[in-house]
């Protein structure tokens, strides 16, 4: 199989699977509190209706306003190509690496933020404040992190490092390996919107975070800007699995070996959106003055992992 198609698999596998995984989270959550909930398919109908609608933009933005989901999008889809989601290495992954991830990343969520103030609504500054703020926080946290896994691995290429793990097998048990997972689940929450950081489900404007950013976008800007969301949760997730579980990813690219890592990739995904299901309905969110606390002790397990990385060697 072509590694160039492999890397089209990849996009589109990213692109096709994103709703279906946070329908299957809102379901979950739904069935644990007692409540029959949406089905897993309801968010790509939600994508269809919005796509269907028309756009209602004010005509005092600016082109901020107009490029910004766009951005976000074309950003986030471009890391679907360098996270290696069922083979390692890939050909993309010589043009991008760990930094290149994590600043495509911010890329998106500063257009965001932009946008949110581009508005000059009070909800869309608010939101863009406390989107850059927990930015900040988490963004480092990511790269530092995996800094860890590439001290050992020799390389800061995520393709490199997956494949070292495959070889080391013992290593996904070291002290290194369990806090980054630790530091990256805590990350993956803030920066994804989820609980005890923010509500993905919240309406309540003084409380909200990533909606706040979005309140003023309607039709296919706002399905854009969802979408980009859901890619966005899949491919943290994905980075959990991969990282610091790789098994079933492919190191040859061959069809059957294709077949079973995407096969590998679905059941860990359904198993992390089960963890964090249980996760959401045990917690409380949390007040915006003790996320920073939250983030720092992400900060405190990466930098725990990078040490243990170098004095494992």
């Amino acid at each position: 199989m072509s590694p160039y198609l492999l890397e089209a698999f990849q996009g589109l596998l990213t692109l096709a699977l994103s709703p279906g995984l946070v329908g299957l989270v809102r379901l979950l959550k739904a069935r644990m509190q007692g409540r029959r909930g949406p089905g897993p398919l309801q968010p790509y109908r939600d994508l269809a209706k919005l796509l269907n609608k028309e756009s209602v933009v004010s005509n005092r933005v600016s082109w901020i306003f107009h490029a910004a989901p766009c951005v976000l999008f074309t950003s986030t889809l471009l890391v679907s190509l360098l996270v290696p989601l069922v083979a390692a290495p890939l050909p993309f992954e010589r043009a991008g690496d760990l930094v290149v991830v994590v600043y495509l990343l911010l890329l998106g969520t500063f257009f965001l933020a932009l946008a949110g103030l581009d508005t000059a609504s009070a909800f869309g500054g608010m939101g863009a404040s406390r989107g850059m703020t927990i930015a900040a926080l988490a963004e480092p946290t990511i790269a530092l992190a995996i800094f860890g896994m590439a001290a050992g691995a020799g390389t800061t290429n995520l393709g490199a490092i997956v494949a070292r793990t495959l070889n080391h097998p013992g290593t996904t048990l070291s002290p290194g390996h369990l806090l980054t997972f630790a530091a990256l689940f805590i990350v993956m929450l803030a920066e994804t919107g989820r609980l005890p950081v923010d509500n993905p489900a919240t309406h309540l404007e003084l409380t909200m975070i990533h909606e706040a950013m979005i309140l003023e976008y309607s039709g296919p800007y706002l399905a854009i800007v969802e979408w980009a969301g859901q890619m966005k949760f899949l491919l943290f997730l994905a980075l959990l699995a991969n990282l610091v579980l790789p098994w079933g990813v492919a190191l040859e690219p061959t069809p059957r070996a294709v077949l079973v890592a995407g096969a590998a990739l679905v059941g860990k995904l359904v198993a992390l959106a089960i963890a964090l299901a249980i996760l959401e309905t045990r917690l409380a969110k949390l007040r915006l003055f003790r996320v920073p606390e939250l983030l720092g002790v992400s900060f405190l397990l990466a930098l725990l992992a990078i040490t243990s990385s170098f004095l494992a060697r």
